[in-house]
């Protein structure tokens, strides 16, 4: 699986890559035919809360499956962002199974 990361207006430390990267490996479990995963970090400020928004999109064969995640932190963010991809890679997997 190719992972290619983009954080837009700002640089990313190498632990954050890091742990995007670690959590991104875990999906492969739930299916094995990944191509390739887009991930963006991008900072939202309003008012005086500034959000972490993480997009990740991933390529598989016939489809793109696309989540968008906000909160405090990126971390937090790429968790749930993670938990929404393991369901629909799951059903994906389904989909393919039933043909």
């Amino acid at each position: 699986m190719n992972v290619v990361i983009h954080p837009v207006h700002f640089d990313a430390s190498t632990q954050l890559v890091e742990f995007i990267n670690k959590k991104l490996e875990k999906l492969e479990t739930f299916f094995d035919r990944i191509v390739e995963t887009e991930v963006f970090l991008k900072l939202e400020s309003n008012q005086n809360v500034k959000d972490k928004i993480v997009e990740i999109k991933v390529h598989v064969p016939g489809k793109t499956l696309f989540v968008v995640k906000s909160s405090k932190t990126f971390e937090i963010s790429t968790d749930l962002a993670i938990q929404t991809l393991s369901g629909q890679l799951k059903k994906q997997k389904d989909r393919v199974k039933a043909h």
